[in-house]
């Protein structure tokens, strides 16, 4: 086996590596010597079978993984003996002109992981915010929690439905005249202005009273989640049962008890433990993005090319989808396009933040993997979102 350096320019690294015919021969017989008191064939006694036979019947197999196991212990050789460490997986290929029988000549083309310095995380300054939750937010929390048990009362039959009330309905669906699957249903409860149904059908009960009969007209959108009912017009016979009429929200002892607490005052509580975990979560996110910054701010080394670029695509498919739900995707592609060296920046860091990372948690003996190095790299992006 010969192995020489073809490439040595930054990160990257490239080399080729002959594998003798002799030695991909001698592995072959190895094999067969292991395999042959193995083989059953007809006319032989177990384990008896001349290994020119077993060779000529099973030689296919036996070439391409001694190959392969060749090829796998030269590249991990290469490795080792030039004590590289790299950044993502190697890129192998076998020279399009081998045959068996005759040597194999493999390129081997790949980037390494730099030297990172050890950051000095001694020298790092923190400050963690503390936030209360004050009275205002609590009440203000608490009277969101009561209008969210909204519960509502049964009015008179002569009352005319409005905006937030809510309607018991009886409903068939047909389109062209023919009902359809799952387009009936009886005694549902609708708030009207809450958006739950079709666009337009909430609207066409709107003044209805108790008992009234109404023909509602709507069409599905195009996005809707029945591919059948996509853009389609479709008609609703509908009867109102009741209207019923949104109660007062009040947040007091009653609702408190209504839900198995002793009163009020508990709630409250509970409510104030709920805001300041959230606040403490978002006091622990700005520390992150202080820590990162800094990290970020005092180091400045090369990075593997190809993860950059790897997590420049991600970034990209990501912003990509997020403009195809714009109103205005062309113009949000624009935007894209403009800031696109930007992003790539954002790239740069983040790779270089699991990069200073991973070298934090190794200093302290923490050996990391590459799958591992993609989950710093993943957390350096929460930080640092395009």
């Amino acid at each position: 086996m010969q192995i020489v350096e073809t490439l040595n320019e930054g990160l990257k690294r490239a080399y080729e590596i002959k594998i003798t015919a002799k030695d991909i021969e001698s592995r072959v017989d190895a094999e067969v010597k292991k395999m042959a008191p193995q083989v059953n064939m007809p006319g032989f006694r177990k384990g008896k079978v001349p290994a020119n036979l077993v060779r000529k019947m099973h030689n296919d197999a036996l070439m391409q993984d001694a190959l392969s196991s060749t090829v796998q212990e030269s590249i991990e050789k290469t490795m080792a003996d030039n004590k590289l460490r790299p950044a993502m997986q190697p890129n192998v290929n076998l020279d399009d002109g081998y045959e068996p029988g005759k040597d194999a000549n493999v390129k081997i083309d790949l980037e390494i992981l730099p030297d990172v310095p050890t950051p000095d995380v001694e020298g790092l300054k923190l400050e963690r915010l503390q936030v209360e939750a004050d009275k205002k937010t609590v009440d203000e929390s608490l009277q969101k929690f009561a209008e969210s048990q909204k519960q509502f009362e049964t009015v008179a039959k002569s009352y005319k439905a409005k905006l937030g009330d809510q309607c018991l309905i009886d409903f068939e669906g047909k389109v062209d005249g023919v009902p359809f699957e799952g387009g009936t249903g009886e005694g549902m409860a609708i708030e009207l202005g809450s958006g739950r149904l079709i666009p337009g059908f909430e609207d066409q009960l709107v003044g209805k009273k108790a008992n009234d009969e109404v023909l509602v007209k709507v069409t599905f959108p195009n996005d809707y989640n029945v591919e059948d009912l996509k853009g389609k017009d479709a008609t609703f016979d509908v009867v109102v049962g009741e209207v019923q009429k949104p109660k007062a929200a009040k947040a007091d002892d009653e609702m408190a008890k209504s839900m198995g607490l002793e009163g009020i005052d508990q709630l409250t509580e509970l409510l104030k433990g709920q805001i300041e975990q959230e606040l403490n979560g978002l006091t622990r996110t700005h520390m992150k993005r202080k820590l990162l910054d800094q990290l970020a701010a005092s180091h400045d080394f090369e990075v593997p090319p190809g993860m950059v670029e790897a997590e420049f695509n991600q970034i990209w498919q990501q912003l990509e989808q997020e403009a195809e739900q714009e109103e205005d995707s062309a113009a949000a592609r624009k935007e894209m396009e403009d800031e696109k060296d930007e992003y790539r920046e954002i790239a740069v860091r983040r790779v270089r933040l699991g990069l200073l990372l991973s070298e934090i948690g190794q200093a302290n003996g923490v050996e990391v993997s590459q799958q591992e190095m993609s989950m710093l790299i993943q957390q350096a992006a929460q930080q640092y979102r395009p």
